[in-house]
């Protein structure tokens, strides 16, 4: 093919696609349309007739790259000017190259609806005849697991989700050339998700508590044992039905043996007792798994999640994996490829592949989480970029890099986050500074090395609650251990809380109160003035990006600083309460009730326009549930000294002196409610 003159594309100029019937194909078309007629008002036109545009797949003398999912683009001369060929080796060739097209020359961002950043419009677009070649991604197959996807399911009013919330997701996943995706956790199979998913061209994967995406054990069968030993048949029953099910679809076949819940089954079975005894019924379910699904699937892809125990009993030598099975290997939740903290106990076992360790691997990794301890939902990832790169980096040096699965959550807090990793699996390594440049540059037009330190320095304000490096805490720390600390408090309890271990130590209530206490305290300051900083360069932003910069930073820091501020209170709080100082006390837990009511408020203030209701449905971090408990600690703390006409500290502290010993009960009772009252109170208190 002959070099040739730039191609000018405008609102007239017409697509011809030359691909057969897809389904997966005609989704990524329509978003081209959707594109085109963003870009130049106009739907584009469709024709045979000296297009301007052809899409096909590829043919001999093309020099297509030959790896699936490969494409090119190639601008020919033709009789009435340039002619630009997308190319594709596969159908996910197709659409790359479509969505390659969509970037770059009609300049739309992979998460423009995540970001609310259209494409600008034009008249023209000139494109210089320079043949693009697409190269091999780092990692093979690549995706979201959308989990603790709350705020997608409340977004919209049905359930469970509809396309409408379902088609932005995909979309972002296929535009940062994500092929593989579990499509939201434990919904009803009468959803669109997984059928939407696989028409538009994504390989579908299974959680690794329901394998082979086969229906619960209980949900099938309840009131019976949930017992491989005793029940066979039914489980392979369920695993047959999915199997028959998704057999013609991509799919990634998960193989795996947990218990109901996602726990080891063994605490459901007590009879295995042993390691060897749950080694031996892992790999004999695992083989009877991989032959089941080799009867109906040719050279079927499947992977086995070294999580949690399976990942120990597999390094002690009690599992064996089917030869050419990926295993799957998982981070900490906290960004370290090293086993998760349950409860208190946090071994912190490395989580790679051995270096004798044959075969194909792969890593599930969080860029967001939630383990009711100091997780980041709501937030973006705590620790810095540059962990998630040394880590995922080291995981490939490992040979773990033929599968990358990332915790993808709700999409909108995550947007930077899902870039560098999308960066990653495509090539391998990442500059973050550069990334992060990058990442910037697309989102803003000016005040950029100034937007790039916020992110920087984000990371540096997070908690560090623990020695390690990923030991950084996200939303969750202000409100999981602070709604344990009220209700152990107004249980009455004085002995140490054992659910706090993992951050306190083994200490007394009290001193575990004190140490978040001071963890909290500690970070306001630097909260105050990132925030700060942020709204001093928003002020010199357009309305649109001031608008982006809000919901994609500003809501999350003030979602830190306002829980940052709720805990130090409330354990303010708790300590004046043991000083029987009930009227202080009272009114430093009505300061943590403003404080996480501020929470509450930056969070309304981001769900309006397209996000009206998406943070309605915060079941997990639950700020409405925070602020519940503080207030019933604040008519706890009312009732130590106010009870029971609600008008003694009013009395007391309020009331001139020339009034209070001669006033009439009759004629002025009306107590004052709690929020009038604290504000009164430490006018004249501090």
């Amino acid at each position: 093919m002959k070099a040739c003159e730039p191609l000018t594309i405008s609102s007239e100029s017409g697509y011809n696609l030359q691909t057969d019937e897809s389904v997966p194909i005609a989704h990524a078309w329509n978003m081209i349309a959707r594109d085109h007629k963003q870009v130049f008002g106009r739907k584009p036109l469709q024709t045979e007739v000296e297009p301007s545009i052809i899409i096909r797949y590829a043919q001999e003398g093309d020099s297509c790259p030959h790896w699936p999912e490969g494409y090119c683009l190639r601008f020919v001369a033709g009789s009435k000017g340039t002619v630009l060929h997308i190319i594709g080796r596969d159908e996910l060739g197709i659409i790359y190259g479509l969505l390659h097209y969509s970037r770059f020359a009609l300049g739309v961002e992979p998460f423009w609806f995540w970001a609310e950043l259209l494409p600008p419009k034009r008249d023209t677009i000139v494109l210089p005849s320079q043949n693009v070649d697409s190269i091999p991604s780092k990692v093979r197959y690549r995706g979201w697991f959308v989990n603790d996807e709350v705020c997608l399911i409340g977004w919209k009013e049905d359930y469970p989700p509809t396309e409408q919330v379902w088609q932005p997701v995909f979309e972002a996943l296929l535009r940062c050339g994500g092929n593989m995706v579990i499509p939201g956790t434990d919904l009803p199979r009468t959803g669109i998700h997984h059928k939407l998913a696989a028409d538009m061209g994504l390989w579908i994967t299974h959680h690794h508590a329901e394998p082979l995406g086969a229906e619960m054990f209980l949900r099938a069968f309840p009131g019976k044992q949930a017992s491989y030993r005793e029940h066979p048949e039914l489980f392979e029953q369920l695993w047959q039905e999915a199997i028959e099910r998704q057999k013609e679809e991509k799919i990634v076949w998960v193989l795996s043996f947990r218990g109901q819940g996602d726990k080891p089954f063994w605490e459901d079975d007590p009879s295995f007792n042993t390691p060897d005894k749950r080694g031996q019924l892992i790999s004999y379910v695992v083989r009877k798994q991989y032959n089941m699904i080799c009867e109906f699937v040719e050279q079927p892809v499947c992977c086995m999640a070294m999580y949690g125990e399976i990942a120990e009993l597999y390094k002690q030598g009690h599992i064996e994996v089917p030869e050419g099975v990926i295993k799957i290997w998982a981070d900490n939740g906290y960004g370290k490829m090293v086993s998760r903290r349950h409860g208190n106990l946090n071994y912190r076992v490395p989580a790679l592949p051995e270096a004798q360790d044959g075969g194909k691997n792969g890593v599930y990794y969080h860029v967001t989480f939630h383990d009711l301890q100091a997780s980041n939902h709501l937030t973006q990832f705590p620790s810095s970029a540059s962990l998630i790169v040394e880590e995922l980096t080291a995981a490939f040096t490992t040979g773990a890099d033929e599968y990358l699965l990332v915790n993808s959550g709700n999409i909108l807090p995550h947007v930077y986050t899902l870039d560098l990793v999308a960066n990653l699996w495509t090539k391998g390594k990442v500059n973050t500074e550069e990334q992060l440049t990058d990442f910037i540059g697309r989102l803003y037009s000016s005040q950029l090395q100034e937007i790039s330190q916020l992110y920087r320095d984000y990371s540096r304000c997070t908690i560090d609650y623990g020695p390690h490096k990923d030991d950084r805490a996200g939303e969750e720390f202000y409100h999981h251990p602070a709604r344990q600390i009220m209700g152990y408090w107004l249980q009455g309890k004085e002995s140490s809380d054992e659910r706090l271990y993992w951050a306190t130590g083994e200490r007394p209530f009290p001193e575990q109160v004190r140490w978040f206490k001071e963890k909290a305290e500690s970070a306001i300051p630097d909260w105050v003035e990132l925030r700060e900083r942020c709204l001093r360069i928003m002020k010199q932003l357009s309305e649109d990006e001031c608008r982006r910069l809000y919901n994609q930073l500003l809501v999350q820091i003030e979602l830190h600083l306002s829980g940052s501020r709720g805990l130090a209170s409330l354990c303010s709080a708790y300590g004046l309460f043991l000083e029987k100082d009930y009227p202080r006390a009272f009114i430093q837990a009505s300061h943590a009730v403003w404080s996480y009511r501020m929470g509450k408020e930056a969070l309304s203030l981001a769900g309006t326009g397209r996000w009206e209701h998406f943070y309605r449905a915060d079941w997990l971090t639950n700020l409405d549930n925070t602020i519940s408990h503080a207030d019933t600690v604040r008519r706890f703390l009312r009732l130590q000294g106010d009870s029971p006409d609600m008008f003694l500290w009013s009395k007391q502290y309020l009331m001139p002196e020339t009034e209070k010993y001669i006033y009439l009960e009759n004629t002025h009772r009306k107590p004052l409610p709690d929020d009038e009252l604290a504000r009164c109170l430490e006018k004249v208190l501090y």
